[in-house]
């Protein structure tokens, strides 16, 4: 193995073996300085600019005549590479003493020549370093000299220029500046706020700031002012009214800003004043106009809940009162009297009311058309709701003069009354609405107090009209069979289609939940026709499993049809489309109406019935006896059955049987086949009840004492076990 000294001493190895020595001077070397070097390369990037300088020092140590000023350049480098440190150059010097002649000396050249070239390169370094050095220093120096002698000339020229620009915004400024020492003496102001004042100066001048003081200045105001002159706070800013020479407010924005010395020392405080006087009162009046009513004056939909959302954040043992009024029959006034005789007499209205709601906490808005809710606050809210109510329907009893007409004005008023805290605004509303509506259905002109198992059920009706039409598209409903049965024989007749809805919270629900819900939203016309498709298509189903040749007649199926059914123009051509498709003889079906939708009725309204029942469909009129119709008027409708209402045999159930009902049964049951038309009877119990129906001559029942309402297969059943 070779020894540094030996492989230092040969160039044998060729340029590649002095590049490789070069290299690991250089790492040497960059490891002793790069710790003490300000520099932003890394120590790689720092040793690849020290390999060139390597390179010079190793050509000075073997050039011939020897020239030491190679040397001294390289110690002008390291101060260019910001080598400045004291301790750089002293490492640097120890690496070139102890590594220089070991790494880059030739074998051609004596190591005392050697070291003798090495100690003057040393020497070269550290007087090119030393004088770099001083001239980087002396440049630096003269550079900050300048620098200064150019700052002093700037800052003059500056302070010259912001007092000459800070006079120019005082003087012409288009806000209200003023300048006062620390014990509030007003020392300067510009003419602008002169102006705010009313334009004496010697009013504004030499006054103190703290007698300025206002009825509405909030206490933050006074308080951040003795925080800013005893220097604990540098500004605040609030919005401040100030009184002027004339009495009149002057309204404002103001900054107040510390002013300090030289050291620091709090000295003067400046004030910007800009008016918002006239912004003021033009908010002041949208506001009014975005909180009011523009038709009566009185408080709006938006004021209102602001009011309610206050009154139901009160604290503990706060309680409110709402009064939501809703005037009856008012479409009928702007029908016949027309929109300006009804907007005169919203305005009379909502003055009546004004004048009901005088006491301290209460409050009446209009919320739009002829609603208008009343609130009170306090401790009592029960019964000073009760006689707010009390005091809005007398002020409206007396009547009102329109166009010459006395008008007579009546109202429906839903009372919610309850402690504070546990319904939110919207909640309150609604269950206002709901007793308001339930105030006007019991007859209208009163009010009713809220009740909550009133608004669940309410709730709950809502939900279910609002969930009707994706339950229809979804499939949710189903048709369940009831079986009429023929009294004579005792076989199964045919049976009654009952629709049901699956619905995904409540479960199964029968038609008294839905179908009056569906009459009103207008679902009842494609939930009609659907329950007629599938009960058609049952029916159809139930005459191809019948044994051929059997002794049983075909299963007739019985469809309810509602009156909003009957008045649509559809009906004729929806029921025979859907017998065509399915292929079931029209004798097989039977649509039933129930008495009251045909009470005088004209032939407008029965020829679609006389229509269908030419085509050989059966007409029955259902829950007959309950709609005191004429009974000659039997005569000139197109049914076919009667079916009598429960109510007349319920008196038949047990034995002996009230002599009376029995009585009334015989009569409509004589009246009925005199007339050429079958007689059904629901609500069959008990066999007593069954027994004494037949001797009267009923011909089919149907009830619970045959089956309950059930699923096709079931009745298909019961009806194969008949024909057995």
């Amino acid at each position: 193995m070779m020894t540094p000294s030996q492989a230092a001493g040969s160039d044998a190895g060729g340029p590649d073996d002095l590049e490789d020595r070069l290299s690991r001077f250089a790492t040497i070397w960059s490891r002793a300085i790069f710790p003490v070097t300000a520099t932003s390369l890394t120590r790689p990037e720092f040793e690849e600019h020290l390999l060139p300088l390597a390179r010079q020092l190793s050509e000075a140590l073997h050039t011939r005549p020897f020239d030491p000023a190679a040397a001294q350049r390289v110690g002008g480098a390291l101060v260019d590479a910001h080598c400045t440190d004291p301790d750089a150059l002293s490492r640097t010097l120890g690496v070139v003493d102890a590594y220089l002649v070991l790494y880059c000396g030739s074998g051609q050249e004596s190591a005392d020549d050697s070291r003798a070239r090495c100690a003057r390169l040393q020497h070269a370094l550290a007087a090119g370093y030393a004088l770099a050095l001083r001239e980087r220093t002396l440049t630096e120096q003269e550079a900050i000299a300048r620098s200064a002698l150019a700052a002093r000339s700037v800052a003059m020229e500056a302070l010259h220029a912001t007092e000459t620009r800070f006079r120019a915004v005082f003087e012409d400024a288009a806000i209200g500046i003023g300048i006062a020492d620390l014990d509030g003496n007003v020392l300067e102001v510009n003419d602008t706020l002169t102006r705010m004042f009313g334009g004496l100066e010697h009013h504004v001048r030499g006054r103190k700031v703290n007698e300025w003081a206002h009825p509405e200045d909030r206490p933050l105001t006074w308080n951040m002012y003795e925080e800013l002159v005893r220097g604990e706070r540098e500004h605040y800013r609030v919005e401040k009214p100030f009184y002027r020479n004339d009495g009149t407010v002057l309204w404002t924005n103001l900054t107040v800003s510390l002013l300090r010395d030289a050291d620091g020392v709090p000295q003067y405080q400046l004030a910007l004043m800009e008016d918002t006087t006239e912004r003021r009162l033009l908010n002041l009046r949208l506001r009014y106009e975005a909180t009011h009513d523009a038709l009566t004056g009185l408080p709006n939909r938006t004021l209102f809940f602001e009011r309610l959302e206050k009154a139901l954040a009160a604290g503990e043992g706060a309680r409110f009162g709402l009064c939501y009024l809703d005037l009856d029959g008012f479409k009928a006034i702007n029908d016949s009297l027309g929109h300006s005789a009804g907007d005169r007499l919203l305005v009379e209205v909502a003055d009546r009311l004004q004048s009901c709601a005088t006491a301290p906490g209460e409050m009446v808005a209009r919320l739009g058309g002829d609603e208008f809710v009343a609130l009170t606050t306090g401790r009592e809210t029960q019964r000073e709701a009760s006689e707010l109510a009390a005091r809005i329907l007398a002020a409206l009893a007396a009547p009102i003069t329109l166009d010459g007409r006395e008008i007579i004005v009546r109202g429906s008023i839903g009372i919610v009354e309850g402690p504070a805290g546990e319904r939110t605004s919207a909640e309150v509303l609604r269950s206002a609405d709901i007793t308001m509506y339930r105030a006007k259905s019991a007859g209208g002109n009163r009010f009713e107090f809220s009740d909550p198992e009133a608004d669940a059920r309410a709730i709950t009706r809502h939900g279910l009209t609002t969930a009707l039409p994706a339950a229809l598209e979804r499939g949710e409903f189903f048709i369940e069979y009831q079986p009429l049965v023929h009294l004579g024989d005792g076989r199964v007749h045919g049976a009654e289609a009952l629709v049901r809805w699956s619905h995904p919270q409540h479960g199964v629900l029968g038609p008294d939940h839905f179908i009056p819900l569906a009459e009103h939203t207008g679902l009842i016309v494609p939930l009609g026709r659907w329950v007629l498709q599938e009960a058609v298509r049952q029916a159809r189903a139930w005459h191809e499993q019948a044994e051929p040749g059997g002794s049983a007649p075909p299963l007739r199926i019985n469809v309810n049809l509602s009156p909003t059914q009957l008045h649509h123009p559809g009906l004729v051509a929806d029921t025979v489309d859907v017998l065509e498709r399915s292929g079931l003889p029209p004798g097989a079906l039977c649509l039933e109406l129930t008495e009251s939708a045909l009470i005088g009725a004209d032939e407008d309204l029965l020829k679609p019935l006389r229509q269908l029942a030419e085509m050989g469909v059966d007409i029955a009129l259902d829950d007959f006896g309950t709609g005191y119709s004429n009974l000659a008027n039997l005569r000139r409708l197109p049914v076919s059955v009667l079916k009598l209402d429960r109510s007349f045999t319920q008196g038949m159930q047990q034995h002996p049987a009230d002599p009376v009902d029995r009585k009334i049964v015989e009569g409509i049951v004589s009246l009925a086949h005199s007339l050429e038309l079958a007689v059904t009877v629901e609500g069959v119990e008990t066999g007593v009840q069954a027994e004494q129906l037949r001797e009267l001559g009923c011909d089919t029942a149907q009830g619970w004492y045959y089956a309950r309402p059930g699923p096709p297969d079931r009745l298909h059943a019961l009806s194969l076990a008949d024909a057995v």
